[in-house]
Protein backbone atom coordinates (compact mmCIF):
# COMPACT_ATOMS: atom_id res chain seq x y z
CA UNK A 1 0.00 0.00 0.00
CA UNK A 2 1.24 3.54 -0.70
CA UNK A 3 2.53 5.38 2.34
CA UNK A 4 0.31 8.06 3.86
CA UNK A 5 1.01 11.69 3.09
CA UNK A 6 3.06 13.33 5.88
CA UNK A 7 1.08 15.68 8.09
CA UNK A 8 1.58 19.34 7.19
CA UNK A 9 3.96 21.21 9.44
CA UNK A 10 2.49 23.74 11.87
CA UNK A 11 2.93 27.36 10.78
CA UNK A 12 4.69 29.90 12.98
CA UNK A 13 4.64 33.60 12.03
CA UNK A 14 7.20 36.15 13.24
CA UNK A 15 5.56 39.58 13.57
CA UNK A 16 6.35 43.00 14.99
CA UNK A 17 6.95 46.59 14.01
CA UNK A 18 9.75 47.40 11.52
CA UNK A 19 13.40 46.84 12.49
CA UNK A 20 12.96 44.75 15.64
CA UNK A 21 14.97 41.81 14.24
CA UNK A 22 12.29 39.59 12.65
CA UNK A 23 14.44 38.59 9.66
CA UNK A 24 17.45 37.95 11.91
CA UNK A 25 15.39 35.56 14.05
CA UNK A 26 13.97 33.98 10.87
CA UNK A 27 17.48 33.27 9.56
CA UNK A 28 18.55 31.95 12.98
CA UNK A 29 15.69 29.43 13.18
CA UNK A 30 15.86 28.41 9.53
CA UNK A 31 19.59 27.77 9.96
CA UNK A 32 20.88 29.83 7.06
CA UNK A 33 20.60 33.25 5.53
CA UNK A 34 17.26 33.24 3.71
CA UNK A 35 16.06 36.81 4.29
CA UNK A 36 17.90 40.07 3.57
CA UNK A 37 18.85 41.76 6.85
CA UNK A 38 19.68 45.46 7.15
CA UNK A 39 19.39 48.27 9.69
CA UNK A 40 17.01 50.10 7.36
CA UNK A 41 13.38 49.73 8.54
CA UNK A 42 10.93 48.03 6.17
CA UNK A 43 13.37 45.76 4.32
CA UNK A 44 10.92 42.82 4.33
CA UNK A 45 7.73 43.49 2.37
CA UNK A 46 6.32 40.10 1.38
CA UNK A 47 5.66 37.09 3.59
CA UNK A 48 8.62 34.73 3.21
CA UNK A 49 8.41 31.14 4.45
CA UNK A 50 10.87 28.29 4.96
CA UNK A 51 11.09 25.03 6.96
CA UNK A 52 12.62 25.55 10.41
CA UNK A 53 13.45 23.51 13.48
CA UNK A 54 14.02 24.35 17.14
CA UNK A 55 15.01 21.27 19.11
CA UNK A 56 12.28 18.67 18.59
CA UNK A 57 9.88 21.25 17.13
CA UNK A 58 9.62 21.27 13.32
CA UNK A 59 7.48 23.94 11.65
CA UNK A 60 7.09 26.24 8.67
CA UNK A 61 8.37 29.68 9.66
CA UNK A 62 6.92 32.88 8.17
CA UNK A 63 8.87 36.15 8.08
CA UNK A 64 6.47 39.09 7.74
CA UNK A 65 6.69 42.77 6.93
CA UNK A 66 6.88 45.26 9.78
CA UNK A 67 3.39 46.06 11.08
CA UNK A 68 2.34 49.63 10.23
CA UNK A 69 -0.71 51.67 11.25
CA UNK A 70 -1.31 53.02 7.73
CA UNK A 71 -4.66 52.44 6.03
CA UNK A 72 -6.06 52.67 2.49
CA UNK A 73 -4.16 51.37 -0.53
CA UNK A 74 -0.67 52.74 0.14
CA UNK A 75 2.16 50.18 0.09
CA UNK A 76 2.46 50.04 3.90
CA UNK A 77 -1.25 49.25 4.23
CA UNK A 78 -1.03 46.44 1.69
CA UNK A 79 2.00 45.03 3.53
CA UNK A 80 0.02 45.15 6.78
CA UNK A 81 -2.85 43.17 5.24
CA UNK A 82 -0.41 40.45 4.14
CA UNK A 83 0.99 40.30 7.69
CA UNK A 84 -2.49 40.06 9.22
CA UNK A 85 -3.43 37.27 6.80
CA UNK A 86 -0.27 35.36 7.83
CA UNK A 87 -1.25 35.72 11.49
CA UNK A 88 -4.76 34.39 10.87
CA UNK A 89 -3.37 31.27 9.15
CA UNK A 90 -0.63 30.59 11.71
CA UNK A 91 -0.72 28.03 14.54
CA UNK A 92 1.59 30.18 16.67
CA UNK A 93 2.75 33.81 16.49
CA UNK A 94 6.09 35.16 17.75
CA UNK A 95 5.50 38.85 18.55
CA UNK A 96 8.90 40.57 18.63
CA UNK A 97 9.73 43.81 20.37
CA UNK A 98 13.10 45.58 20.56
CA UNK A 99 14.04 45.35 24.25
CA UNK A 100 16.83 47.90 23.85
CA UNK A 101 14.41 50.51 22.48
CA UNK A 102 11.69 49.58 24.98
CA UNK A 103 7.96 49.41 24.29
CA UNK A 104 6.89 52.15 21.86
CA UNK A 105 3.36 53.26 20.89
CA UNK A 106 3.37 51.09 17.74
CA UNK A 107 4.14 48.01 19.86
CA UNK A 108 1.19 48.89 22.10
CA UNK A 109 -1.13 49.35 19.10
CA UNK A 110 -0.07 45.99 17.63
CA UNK A 111 -0.44 44.30 21.04
CA UNK A 112 -4.04 45.56 21.34
CA UNK A 113 -4.82 43.97 17.96
CA UNK A 114 -3.05 40.72 18.93
CA UNK A 115 -4.76 40.35 22.32
CA UNK A 116 -7.86 39.03 20.52
CA UNK A 117 -5.61 36.15 19.38
CA UNK A 118 -3.58 35.90 22.59
CA UNK A 119 -4.09 32.12 22.84
CA UNK A 120 -1.47 31.59 20.08
CA UNK A 121 0.87 34.54 20.72
CA UNK A 122 4.35 34.24 22.26
CA UNK A 123 5.80 37.61 23.29
CA UNK A 124 9.53 37.75 22.47
CA UNK A 125 11.86 40.51 23.68
CA UNK A 126 14.72 40.62 21.19
CA UNK A 127 18.19 42.22 21.54
CA UNK A 128 18.49 41.15 25.19
CA UNK A 129 22.22 40.34 25.01
CA UNK A 130 24.00 41.49 28.18
CA UNK A 131 22.08 44.08 30.18
CA UNK A 132 21.02 46.12 27.15
CA UNK A 133 17.38 45.00 27.18
CA UNK A 134 16.62 45.03 30.91
CA UNK A 135 14.33 48.09 30.80
CA UNK A 136 12.39 46.97 27.73
CA UNK A 137 11.97 43.48 29.16
CA UNK A 138 10.27 44.96 32.22
CA UNK A 139 8.02 47.20 30.10
CA UNK A 140 6.92 44.22 27.97
CA UNK A 141 4.84 42.78 30.84
CA UNK A 142 2.40 45.67 30.43
CA UNK A 143 1.44 44.55 26.90
CA UNK A 144 -0.93 41.93 28.34
CA UNK A 145 0.45 39.03 26.31
CA UNK A 146 2.02 37.03 29.11
CA UNK A 147 5.60 36.52 30.21
CA UNK A 148 8.09 37.89 27.60
CA UNK A 149 10.83 35.52 26.41
CA UNK A 150 14.24 37.28 26.36
CA UNK A 151 16.35 36.36 23.31
CA UNK A 152 19.15 37.68 21.15
CA UNK A 153 18.46 36.58 17.58
CA UNK A 154 21.82 37.91 16.41
CA UNK A 155 23.84 35.98 19.00
CA UNK A 156 21.57 32.91 19.35
CA UNK A 157 20.84 33.48 23.04
CA UNK A 158 17.59 32.45 24.76
CA UNK A 159 16.55 29.81 22.22
CA UNK A 160 15.96 27.18 24.91
CA UNK A 161 13.44 29.50 26.61
CA UNK A 162 11.84 30.17 23.21
CA UNK A 163 11.57 26.41 22.63
CA UNK A 164 9.77 25.98 25.96
CA UNK A 165 7.30 28.77 25.20
CA UNK A 166 6.66 27.58 21.63
CA UNK A 167 6.13 23.96 22.68
CA UNK A 168 2.92 25.06 24.43
CA UNK A 169 1.46 25.86 21.01
CA UNK A 170 2.83 23.21 18.64
CA UNK A 171 3.53 19.52 19.19
CA UNK A 172 7.03 18.00 18.92
CA UNK A 173 7.95 15.79 15.99
CA UNK A 174 6.88 12.14 16.42
CA UNK A 175 9.61 9.60 17.03
CA UNK A 176 10.74 7.77 13.92
CA UNK A 177 9.51 4.13 14.02
CA UNK A 178 12.11 1.39 14.03
CA UNK A 179 12.47 -0.13 10.55
CA UNK A 180 10.95 -3.60 10.09
CA UNK A 181 13.66 -5.83 8.58
CA UNK A 182 11.00 -8.11 7.03
CA UNK A 183 9.01 -5.30 5.44
CA UNK A 184 8.97 -4.89 1.65
CA UNK A 185 10.73 -1.66 0.73
CA UNK A 186 8.85 0.28 -1.93
CA UNK A 187 10.55 2.48 -4.46
CA UNK A 188 10.56 6.12 -3.37
CA UNK A 189 9.39 8.53 -6.04
CA UNK A 190 12.50 10.58 -6.84
CA UNK A 191 10.51 13.48 -8.29
CA UNK A 192 11.21 16.83 -6.75
CA UNK A 193 9.69 20.27 -7.30
CA UNK A 194 10.76 22.03 -10.47
CA UNK A 195 12.49 25.21 -9.32
CA UNK A 196 11.07 28.00 -11.50
CA UNK A 197 12.52 31.49 -11.08
CA UNK A 198 10.70 34.57 -12.38
CA UNK A 199 13.14 37.40 -13.13
CA UNK A 200 13.29 40.65 -15.05
CA UNK A 201 13.54 44.42 -14.78
CA UNK A 202 11.59 46.28 -12.05
CA UNK A 203 7.86 46.76 -12.63
CA UNK A 204 7.45 44.38 -15.59
CA UNK A 205 4.82 42.34 -13.71
CA UNK A 206 6.78 39.44 -12.17
CA UNK A 207 4.79 39.30 -8.92
CA UNK A 208 1.47 39.77 -10.74
CA UNK A 209 2.38 36.85 -13.02
CA UNK A 210 3.18 34.61 -10.04
CA UNK A 211 -0.15 35.46 -8.39
CA UNK A 212 -1.98 34.77 -11.66
CA UNK A 213 -0.27 31.37 -12.02
CA UNK A 214 -1.17 30.17 -8.51
CA UNK A 215 -4.66 31.70 -8.65
CA UNK A 216 -4.40 33.79 -5.48
CA UNK A 217 -2.56 36.79 -4.08
CA UNK A 218 0.57 35.16 -2.64
CA UNK A 219 3.05 38.00 -3.14
CA UNK A 220 2.68 41.75 -2.80
CA UNK A 221 2.01 43.73 -5.99
CA UNK A 222 1.36 47.34 -6.90
CA UNK A 223 2.28 50.20 -9.24
CA UNK A 224 5.42 51.03 -7.26
CA UNK A 225 8.64 49.70 -8.82
CA UNK A 226 10.88 47.53 -6.66
CA UNK A 227 8.30 46.21 -4.16
CA UNK A 228 9.90 42.74 -4.07
CA UNK A 229 13.29 42.66 -2.34
CA UNK A 230 13.77 39.11 -1.07
CA UNK A 231 13.44 36.10 -3.37
CA UNK A 232 10.01 34.79 -2.31
CA UNK A 233 9.39 31.03 -2.70
CA UNK A 234 5.88 29.69 -3.22
CA UNK A 235 5.13 25.94 -3.24
CA UNK A 236 2.61 25.07 -5.96
CA UNK A 237 1.51 22.23 -8.22
CA UNK A 238 0.71 22.41 -11.95
CA UNK A 239 -1.37 19.49 -13.23
CA UNK A 240 -0.17 17.42 -10.28
CA UNK A 241 3.51 18.23 -10.81
CA UNK A 242 5.21 20.02 -7.88
CA UNK A 243 6.67 23.44 -8.68
CA UNK A 244 8.58 25.82 -6.45
CA UNK A 245 7.95 29.31 -7.84
CA UNK A 246 10.47 32.01 -6.89
CA UNK A 247 9.57 35.68 -7.29
CA UNK A 248 12.70 37.84 -7.39
CA UNK A 249 13.67 41.48 -7.08
CA UNK A 250 13.82 43.55 -10.26
CA UNK A 251 17.28 43.79 -11.80
CA UNK A 252 18.44 47.20 -12.98
CA UNK A 253 21.69 48.08 -14.70
CA UNK A 254 24.61 47.96 -12.29
CA UNK A 255 25.38 51.65 -12.94
CA UNK A 256 21.92 52.58 -11.61
CA UNK A 257 22.18 50.59 -8.38
CA UNK A 258 23.17 53.00 -5.62
CA UNK A 259 21.62 51.46 -2.51
CA UNK A 260 23.08 48.70 -0.34
CA UNK A 261 19.65 47.06 -0.07
CA UNK A 262 19.18 46.89 -3.82
CA UNK A 263 22.66 45.44 -4.23
CA UNK A 264 21.77 42.69 -1.72
CA UNK A 265 18.44 42.05 -3.48
CA UNK A 266 20.11 41.69 -6.89
CA UNK A 267 22.72 39.32 -5.39
CA UNK A 268 19.81 37.25 -4.02
CA UNK A 269 18.27 37.17 -7.52
CA UNK A 270 21.56 36.05 -9.10
CA UNK A 271 21.82 33.22 -6.55
CA UNK A 272 18.25 32.19 -7.39
CA UNK A 273 19.09 32.03 -11.12
CA UNK A 274 22.16 29.90 -10.40
CA UNK A 275 20.08 27.36 -8.46
CA UNK A 276 16.99 27.34 -10.72
CA UNK A 277 15.97 24.67 -13.20
CA UNK A 278 13.99 26.97 -15.50
CA UNK A 279 14.10 30.78 -15.52
CA UNK A 280 11.23 32.83 -16.92
CA UNK A 281 12.51 36.26 -17.95
CA UNK A 282 9.55 38.65 -17.99
CA UNK A 283 9.61 41.41 -20.63
CA UNK A 284 7.42 44.49 -20.98
CA UNK A 285 5.50 44.26 -24.29
CA UNK A 286 5.70 48.04 -24.77
CA UNK A 287 9.48 48.08 -24.45
CA UNK A 288 10.85 44.63 -25.25
CA UNK A 289 14.44 43.49 -24.94
CA UNK A 290 16.13 46.57 -23.62
CA UNK A 291 19.84 46.29 -22.93
CA UNK A 292 19.12 45.15 -19.37
CA UNK A 293 16.70 42.46 -20.59
CA UNK A 294 19.46 41.10 -22.80
CA UNK A 295 21.90 41.19 -19.87
CA UNK A 296 19.51 39.23 -17.63
CA UNK A 297 18.74 36.62 -20.30
CA UNK A 298 22.45 36.38 -21.14
CA UNK A 299 23.25 35.68 -17.49
CA UNK A 300 20.66 32.88 -17.44
CA UNK A 301 22.31 31.29 -20.49
CA UNK A 302 25.82 31.67 -19.02
CA UNK A 303 24.63 29.85 -15.89
CA UNK A 304 23.34 27.03 -18.09
CA UNK A 305 19.71 27.36 -17.00
CA UNK A 306 16.71 26.58 -19.21
CA UNK A 307 15.25 29.88 -20.46
CA UNK A 308 11.68 30.91 -21.30
CA UNK A 309 10.67 34.46 -22.25
CA UNK A 310 7.29 35.76 -21.06
CA UNK A 311 6.23 38.95 -22.85
CA UNK A 312 3.86 40.59 -20.37
CA UNK A 313 1.27 43.35 -20.86
CA UNK A 314 0.34 42.15 -24.36
CA UNK A 315 -3.17 43.47 -23.66
CA UNK A 316 -1.71 46.95 -24.23
CA UNK A 317 -0.70 45.97 -27.78
CA UNK A 318 -3.97 44.27 -28.72
CA UNK A 319 -5.90 47.38 -29.91
CA UNK A 320 -3.17 48.30 -32.42
CA UNK A 321 -2.29 45.42 -34.76
CA UNK A 322 0.48 47.42 -36.44
CA UNK A 323 2.15 48.17 -33.09
CA UNK A 324 1.89 44.51 -32.06
CA UNK A 325 3.44 43.32 -35.35
CA UNK A 326 6.34 45.77 -35.04
CA UNK A 327 6.93 44.80 -31.37
CA UNK A 328 7.10 41.06 -32.12
CA UNK A 329 9.34 41.64 -35.16
CA UNK A 330 11.69 43.72 -33.00
CA UNK A 331 11.81 40.91 -30.43
CA UNK A 332 12.53 38.25 -33.05
CA UNK A 333 15.33 40.29 -34.65
CA UNK A 334 17.01 41.04 -31.33
CA UNK A 335 16.83 37.45 -30.18
CA UNK A 336 18.42 36.23 -33.40
CA UNK A 337 21.19 38.83 -33.20
CA UNK A 338 21.92 38.49 -29.47
CA UNK A 339 21.45 34.77 -28.77
CA UNK A 340 22.69 32.98 -31.84
CA UNK A 341 24.17 30.31 -29.54
CA UNK A 342 20.71 29.53 -28.06
CA UNK A 343 18.29 29.43 -30.97
CA UNK A 344 14.50 29.24 -30.73
CA UNK A 345 14.12 30.36 -27.12
CA UNK A 346 10.44 29.70 -26.29
CA UNK A 347 8.53 32.98 -26.11
CA UNK A 348 5.01 33.28 -24.72
CA UNK A 349 2.86 36.41 -24.87
CA UNK A 350 0.82 36.91 -21.70
CA UNK A 351 -1.18 39.45 -19.76
CA UNK A 352 -0.66 38.77 -16.06
CA UNK A 353 -3.32 41.38 -15.28
CA UNK A 354 -6.12 39.79 -17.33
CA UNK A 355 -4.84 36.19 -17.48
CA UNK A 356 -4.69 36.16 -21.28
CA UNK A 357 -2.11 33.64 -22.57
CA UNK A 358 -0.94 32.60 -19.09
CA UNK A 359 -2.23 29.05 -19.66
CA UNK A 360 0.45 28.62 -22.37
CA UNK A 361 3.36 29.48 -20.08
CA UNK A 362 3.66 26.32 -17.97
CA UNK A 363 3.49 23.90 -20.95
CA UNK A 364 6.40 25.85 -22.46
CA UNK A 365 8.27 25.68 -19.13
CA UNK A 366 7.92 21.90 -18.80
CA UNK A 367 8.74 21.29 -22.47
CA UNK A 368 11.94 23.33 -22.09
CA UNK A 369 12.72 21.52 -18.82
CA UNK A 370 12.44 18.16 -20.60
CA UNK A 371 14.84 19.33 -23.34
CA UNK A 372 17.25 20.64 -20.69
CA UNK A 373 17.30 17.12 -19.17
CA UNK A 374 17.65 15.31 -22.50
CA UNK A 375 20.35 12.66 -22.99
CA UNK A 376 21.58 11.39 -26.38
CA UNK A 377 22.90 7.77 -26.43
CA UNK A 378 26.62 7.53 -27.24
CA UNK A 379 26.24 5.10 -30.23
CA UNK A 380 23.65 7.36 -31.81
CA UNK A 381 25.86 10.38 -31.20
CA UNK A 382 28.88 8.81 -32.89
CA UNK A 383 26.89 7.63 -35.92
CA UNK A 384 25.76 11.22 -36.25
CA UNK A 385 29.38 12.43 -35.92
CA UNK A 386 30.51 10.20 -38.80
CA UNK A 387 27.71 11.52 -41.04
CA UNK A 388 28.49 15.15 -40.19
CA UNK A 389 32.21 14.62 -40.77
CA UNK A 390 31.53 13.09 -44.21
CA UNK A 391 29.12 15.84 -45.30
CA UNK A 392 31.11 18.73 -43.89
CA UNK A 393 34.75 17.75 -43.22
CA UNK A 394 36.68 19.65 -40.51
CA UNK A 395 39.29 22.23 -41.61
CA UNK A 396 42.96 21.53 -42.34
CA UNK A 397 45.52 22.21 -39.63
CA UNK A 398 49.25 22.27 -40.44
CA UNK A 399 48.48 20.69 -43.79
CA UNK A 400 46.55 17.75 -42.31
CA UNK A 401 42.81 17.17 -41.98
CA UNK A 402 41.57 17.27 -38.36
CA UNK A 403 39.94 13.96 -37.43
CA UNK A 404 36.82 13.80 -35.27
CA UNK A 405 37.39 10.62 -33.27
CA UNK A 406 34.73 10.20 -30.59
CA UNK A 407 31.86 12.07 -28.94
CA UNK A 408 29.83 11.47 -25.79
CA UNK A 409 27.39 13.36 -23.61
CA UNK A 410 28.87 13.77 -20.13
CA UNK A 411 25.94 15.48 -18.37
CA UNK A 412 22.50 17.00 -18.65
CA UNK A 413 21.04 20.18 -17.10
CA UNK A 414 22.26 21.63 -19.50
CA UNK A 415 23.28 19.07 -22.15
CA UNK A 416 27.11 18.91 -22.20
CA UNK A 417 29.22 16.99 -24.72
CA UNK A 418 32.90 16.08 -25.09
CA UNK A 419 34.47 15.74 -28.54
CA UNK A 420 37.80 13.99 -28.96
CA UNK A 421 39.63 15.26 -32.05
CA UNK A 422 43.16 15.29 -33.40
CA UNK A 423 44.61 18.81 -33.14
CA UNK A 424 41.49 19.85 -31.18
CA UNK A 425 42.96 23.30 -30.49
CA UNK A 426 42.93 24.01 -34.23
CA UNK A 427 39.29 23.12 -34.88
CA UNK A 428 38.23 26.78 -34.79
CA UNK A 429 35.16 28.64 -33.55
CA UNK A 430 33.30 28.47 -36.86
CA UNK A 431 33.39 24.67 -37.06
CA UNK A 432 32.58 24.33 -33.37
CA UNK A 433 29.56 26.61 -33.86
CA UNK A 434 28.52 24.49 -36.87
CA UNK A 435 28.63 21.34 -34.72
CA UNK A 436 26.56 22.98 -31.97
CA UNK A 437 23.93 24.14 -34.44
CA UNK A 438 23.71 20.67 -36.00
CA UNK A 439 23.47 19.07 -32.54
CA UNK A 440 20.62 21.40 -31.68
CA UNK A 441 18.76 20.80 -34.94
CA UNK A 442 19.32 17.04 -35.33
CA UNK A 443 18.63 16.00 -31.73
CA UNK A 444 15.82 18.44 -30.91
CA UNK A 445 17.58 20.74 -28.44
CA UNK A 446 16.04 24.16 -29.14
CA UNK A 447 16.12 26.99 -26.64
CA UNK A 448 18.58 25.55 -24.10
CA UNK A 449 22.32 26.17 -23.67
CA UNK A 450 24.62 23.42 -24.97
CA UNK A 451 28.19 22.91 -23.77
CA UNK A 452 30.84 21.38 -26.06
CA UNK A 453 34.33 20.61 -24.73
CA UNK A 454 37.14 19.69 -27.14
CA UNK A 455 39.85 17.22 -26.12
CA UNK A 456 42.89 15.74 -27.81
CA UNK A 457 43.16 11.93 -27.55
CA UNK A 458 45.92 10.69 -25.28
CA UNK A 459 49.12 9.56 -26.98
CA UNK A 460 49.67 5.94 -25.84
CA UNK A 461 53.44 6.30 -26.44
CA UNK A 462 53.86 9.61 -24.58
CA UNK A 463 55.13 8.10 -21.32
CA UNK A 464 56.93 5.07 -22.77
CA UNK A 465 60.64 4.98 -22.03
CA UNK A 466 62.87 5.03 -25.14
CA UNK A 467 64.63 1.82 -26.14
CA UNK A 468 68.30 1.63 -25.25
Amino acid sequence: MPSAEPAPRPRVAIVGRPNVGKSTLFNRLVGRRHAIVDDTPGVTRDVREAPAQLGDLAFTLLDTAGWETAGGEVLEARMRRFTERAIEGADAVLFLIDARAGVVPMDEAFARWLRRRADKVVLVANKCEGRAGTTGLGEAHALGLGQPVPVSAEHGEGLSDLHEALSRHIAPMPDEPEPDPDAVIEEVDPSRPLLLAIVGRPNVGKSTLLNRLVGEERVLTGPEAGITRDAIRVEWAWQGRPVRLVDTAGMRRRSRIDEKLETAAVADTLDTIRLADVVVVVLDAENMLEKQDLAVAGHVIEEGRALVLAVNKTDLLAPDRGLATRAWKKLSDRLEASFAQVRDVPTVGVSALTGRGVDRLMPAVFETYAIWNKRVPTPKLNRWLREVEALHPPPLAKGRRIRLRFMSQIKTRPPAFVLSASQADELGDDYTRFLLNRLRADFGLPGVPIRLTLRRPKNPFANRAPKR
